[in-house]
């Protein structure tokens, strides 16, 4: 089969990035399904600062770094196969995030899902990006990776290489800028404001920081952090800690300390100190990255492993992830009567049906439909279980017939149904009442469940279909 060229952009609270890796579709050996494998990155940018103007994601000077990339790449723009641009930490909390968006597919393509603030995702493709292979190493040790950059430090804790929570927080290197070289202040985050006033620091914009000062407000990270970890909801719950927490983390297990990773721009200086490089100059990036890596490395909650299990792509951890894992394939078998229907683009997945020993009600079908027709472009039905008996199978795609007619599902939307089994075709055909109903539907299998909010569908390639889940809950 042909390579997949997939792209991962991410625009973050301080620093952007682009990879471009290839991927081909294989059958793996043990369970039968096709999957993506023997990926390469074939393009990396450099590091640059995100720009901002006036509070805003400077579009022009953004369009200008997306431009040199595609450049560098040597790759046309429009031949991606699929990938996602990702918008994270405070930047994804810009007035013209969606300007942001849209000047990425125009030049990119529609083979792009788009994505600003979604913390589980973030966390997910950060694990992916860094300790994967550490995880894999060791499948029965929980790892628990922390990815600490401008704007949020992002958790995920995974066995095996798979990712079981997640969890965020408000805390990182730029919610404080500096003028280099010095701690004068020439920008504060609205979380660094609620801070400084928490913390009695009399401090504003034009104001120079005390190393007492500078020490608090690391410690208080610090203790954020190490709470968060240690799921010290007696310390969470109350100010200042719970105004910074951006989504609860919930460990597996209270008798198991997992193995700490760190990735982002942070976990980067932890680990360059770690190796015995040269300490960077004073707010050498003009914010507080370098002093928060120095008290991170003297936690011992936070610091235990980082000498015995040191992960991959630091500061790039969230794009390697987005760009070598944020897509799947699936089976060559889907229900897809009209190729040319794909891509689709963000449809919610509005209902996960369960089929075990029986197929989901028809009561249950019908109102899960009932939500897909309320989307502007239809919607998505999840189907978890481990049943391919063909009754069941059966029985699943004539309640879906049954509640396609009640509810008279649109013609202009689209009804996608994701089923883990290689029976696409199957429920596809009675679902249409062998093509008679007149609705775009589409039945993609051989997908294991992301529980995710959000799917879109690539353009069909080599009898398989592109999938990227966003939104993870």
């Amino acid at each position: 089969m042909d390579q997949f060229l997939l792209i991962g952009l991410d625009f973050g609270t301080t620093t952007s990035s682009a990879i471009i890796s290839q991927a081909q579709v294989l059958r793996n050996c043990s369970t039968g399904r096709f999957e993506l494998g023997r990926r390469s990155v074939v393009y990396r940018s450099m590091l640059t600062f995100t720009p901002f103007a006036n509070n805003l994601i400077d579009e022009q000077i953004l369009a200008g770094h997306l431009d040199r990339w595609l450049r560098e790449s040597g790759v046309t723009p429009g031949t991606f196969t699929s990938g996602g641009v990702i918008i994270t930490g405070l930047a994804a909390q810009k007035a013209n995030v969606a300007a942001i968006e849209a000047l990425v597919k125009q030049r990119v393509g529609d083979a792009l899902f788009a994505v600003a603030e979604d913390p589980c995702l973030e966390s997910w493709l950060a694990f992916m990006g860094s300790c994967l292979a550490l995880s894999w190493a060791e499948p029965e040790a929980h790892f628990l990776n922390l990815d600490i950059g401008g704007g949020t430090t992002n958790l995920a804790i995974g066995i095996n290489g798979e990712v079981l929570r997640c969890g965020g927080l408000f805390a990182g290197a730029r919610h404080f800028q500096f003028v280099p070289g010095t701690y004068r202040i020439t920008a504060l985050s609205s979380y660094a404001v609620r801070l400084l006033k928490d913390l009695d620091i009399d401090r504003s914009i034009g104001d120079t920081f005390s190393q007492d000062e500078v020490r608090n407000i690391v410690d208080f990270y610090a203790a954020l952090i190490e709470a968060t970890v240690c799921a010290d909801r007696s310390l969470l719950n109350q100010d200042p800690f719970r105004y910074h927490e951006q989504m609860p983390f919930v460990p597996l297990r209270d008798d198991v300390s997992p193995v700490i990773t760190l990735s982002g721009g942070v976990g980067e200086l932890v680990y360059n100190h770690i190796r015995g490089g040269p300490p960077p100059p004073t707010t050498a990036f003009g914010d507080l990255g370098i002093d928060l890596a120095r008290r991170l490395i003297q936690s011992p909650v936070l610091s235990q492993h980082l000498r015995t299990h040191v992960p991959m792509n630091f500061g790039h951890a969230t794009v390697y992830g987005l760009s070598l894992h944020g897509t799947e394939v699936s089976g060559t078998t889907p229900y897809l009567p009209d190729p040319g229907v794909l891509p689709l683009r963000d449809l919610p997945i509005v209902a996960r049906l369960r089929m075990d020993a029986s197929a989901p009600s028809v009561e249950a079908v019908e109102q899960a439909v009932r939500m897909a027709a309320r989307g502007m472009r239809g919607g998505c039905i999840e189907i978890d279980g481990a049943s391919a008996d063909f009754g069941t199978v059966k029985k699943l795609g004539t309640n879906l017939a049954a509640a396609l007619r009640k509810t008279e599902f649109p013609a202009d939307r689209s009804m996608v149904l994701l089923v883990p089994q290689n029976v696409g075709k199957t429920v596809g055909s009675y679902a249409s009442d062998w093509g008679r109903l007149p609705v775009k539907l589409i039945v993609i299998d051989e997908l294991s469940s992301r529980n995710s909010r959000f799917v879109s569908l690539g353009a069909m390639r080599d009898n398989v279909v592109p999938v990227s889940f966003y939104g993870m809950q």
